[in-house]
């Protein structure tokens, strides 16, 4: 570690014990705004102001130098500037809990340290199925500046959705002693009890800070589901047999149709044909046919005239 840092460590220690810190609470995904105070109202281009970042005393990171964002800040992309030089954090996470401090020049300006403090609340095991009653641990963590004193005990409480502050151990919840900023609980997820649970940041006068609400969702499966899938299935079935079966019988009934127009239509060969013809002998009188004839050759004919 330089000389420089070493001395700005304990510039920045020792101003902190004197001056004092502000204290912001925020969740994960909020934007927040850490002010830089008294910066100079003629410099608008915040070209003299330094934003310092330190999660751990033993580590300090240059987020913004004379008045640009440094890129290589692990957070670079979400950080900017206001017109006031304050700097402006988007979509935050819990990684951005810790101490932050504004220089202006190289002379440490009034009332600029700053503590981001971020409530967060994990459900484990993470993946439960929404489906099946079960328990589920819940840890509500306070993430702040680590070298900060401890949190107080009971300062980290939890209560349902009527306001009731959870205490030991009741119907459905199991609260474990908070230890330093955490605070765990355990619940159960029941169908048809799908309970609001919040975990509360408060002062020494029980005034909350920040709070965090958590609901254990649970599906219950509808009894009839499976009836209504059963029947659909059951219903599929039956259609596909009546369709097969009235296929089955319209190929069937051409079938026949062929069958019967075969047997009535048989195809005969010219062989069979000539074998089937029926020859009849014809006999003429030849002796009648000439008398008939010299009959009418003998009739005579008259003629009679009228006056």
């Amino acid at each position: 570690m330089s000389l420089l840092e070493l001395i700005l460590i304990f510039v920045l220690q020792f101003e902190a014990g004197i001056l004092g810190e502000t204290t912001l609470y925020k969740r994960p995904g909020h934007d927040v705004i850490v002010p830089c105070a008294l910066t100079s109202s003629s410099d608008t281009t915040c070209s003299s102001v330094i934003w310092f970042y330190r999660r751990v005393l033993s580590q300090t990171f240059n987020e913004v130098v004379n008045g640009k964002v440094e890129q290589t800040s692990a957070r670079a992309a979400r950080l900017s500037l206001d017109a006031r030089c304050s700097l402006v954090i988007n979509n935050i996470t819990a990684e951005d809990a810790g101490r932050y401090t504004c220089w202006q020049g190289r002379t440490p300006n009034n009332d600029i340290h700053v503590q981001l403090n971020v409530l967060t609340i994990s459900p484990s095991p993470p993946d439960a199925d929404p489906k099946r009653d079960g328990n589920i641990t819940l840890e509500c963590s306070l993430l702040r500046y680590s070298d900060l004193p401890p949190c107080e005990q009971n300062s980290i409480r939890w209560v349902d959705e009527t306001g009731t502050v959870l205490l030991g151990e009741g119907v459905g919840y199991k609260l474990l002693r908070q230890k330093n900023c955490v605070s765990v609980l355990t619940v159960k997820r029941q169908s048809g009890h799908n309970r609001r649970y919040t975990c509360q940041v408060v002062d020494k006068k029980n005034n909350v800070e920040i709070e965090a609400d958590y609901t254990p969702f649970f599906t219950d499966p509808s009894p009839d589901q499976p009836y209504i899938i059963i029947g659909a299935v059951v219903g599929m079935v039956v259609v596909l047999v009546i369709i097969a079966a009235v296929f089955i019988k319209y190929r069937k009934r051409v079938q026949e149709a062929k069958v019967t127009e075969d047997v009535q239509k048989p195809i005969q060969q010219p062989d069979e044909l000539e074998n089937n013809l029926t020859y009849v002998t014809v006999s003429h009188n030849q002796q009648a046919s000439l008398e008939k004839k010299v009959e009418e050759e003998e009739v005579t004919y008259s003629a009679i005239r009228l006056q």
